[in-house]
């Protein structure tokens, strides 16, 4: 059975986009035409992910609630949960264990950007998971900027390093995570870091010592970004717009996800349409609504 949960973790303090993040909330920052969180609830979404929780900060959960609602009007079911102190990635496991249940999960980093030809089809041994983990990789120009993967010949994963200053490969570990029911009590069983947070590098070491942690190899050709600085933000964007202007379809259109995966009607789309008239965002679900084949 495919994983049906997911998690996107918005949480943080924004400090390295202030004094932007003093007035707006990071997750709704424009990346190109669309608020950031967009990009993370699209991919989920194309994961055939219909059951989501959005964590985040005090004061930014309350704006993303209002922004982006239950989800009823994509098909989906979103609630949303407090992170009171920015305490680590592994933290989201804890504040989201009722949601969890017994289910296997995935996480997002709200600032997470991935673009390829077919989710769905590239993910389809992670989203049938059933015990262990599976990171995702792929390769980075500058390995000390992230978790770095250590593979062998099999790429069979050997060891994980957080930023390290000699990095074994060039192979990143990307915000895309797939665990199983046992995530929760791994996280409860993690001691704070020296940064004084639960990271996520260490619930990963404790899958790969127990021998249930695998990586998923990006397909060349396919684009990941962390668009947590500035310069990251205005790739995203530029990326976004040349890509979009080129193929005429647009990245992280959440109606038009809704719509591809059945989770709408073409009539529920032409009535979400109306809400963005008199913009480029509306005229092109618009055309959605009068050409859908050439969409689905």
């Amino acid at each position: 059975m495919s994983i049906r949960k997911g998690i996107i973790l918005a949480g943080g303090s924004g400090s390295r986009l202030r004094p932007l993040t003093d007035f707006f909330c990071k997750q709704l920052l424009p990346v190109y035409d669309k608020p950031m969180i967009y990009y993370p609830l699209s991919t989920l979404m194309l994961l055939g992910i219909k059951d989501i929780l959005i964590i985040s900060t005090p004061k930014d959960t309350p704006i993303l609630e209002a922004a982006i609602g239950s989800g009823a009007h994509l098909g989906i079911n979103i609630t949303y949960a407090v992170q009171e102190q920015p305490r680590g990635l592994a933290d989201a496991f804890i504040i989201a264990e009722d949601f969890i249940g017994n289910d296997a999960v995935c996480l997002m980093l709200g600032d997470n950007i991935l673009h390829m030809a077919s989710i769905g089809c590239e993910f389809a041994d992670c989203r049938n998971l059933i015990k262990g983990a599976y990171i995702i990789g792929i390769p980075s120009t500058e390995p000390h900027r992230f978790g770095v993967i250590e593979y062998d010949e099999h790429k069979r994963v050997i060891s994980l390093e957080e930023k390290p200053l000699n990095p074994k490969s060039d192979m990143v570990s990307i915000g895309l995570y797939f665990y199983d029911r046992t995530v929760v009590q791994k996280a409860k069983n993690l001691k704070p870091s020296d940064r004084g947070e639960l990271e996520i590098t260490e619930i990963n070491n404790m899958y790969l010592k127990e021998g249930n942690l695998r990586c998923k190899f990006l397909s060349r050709g396919s684009t990941w970004m962390d668009a947590g600085v500035f310069d990251s933000i205005v790739d995203a964007g530029v990326y976004m717009s040349i890509v979009e202007e080129h193929l005429g379809l647009k990245i992280g259109c959440i109606e038009e996800v809704a719509y591809m995966m059945d989770n709408i009607t073409l009539d529920e789309l032409c009535i979400l349409s109306e809400k963005y008239c008199n913009s480029t965002y509306g005229d092109y679900l618009k055309t959605l609504c009068t050409k859908p084949f050439l969409r689905k």
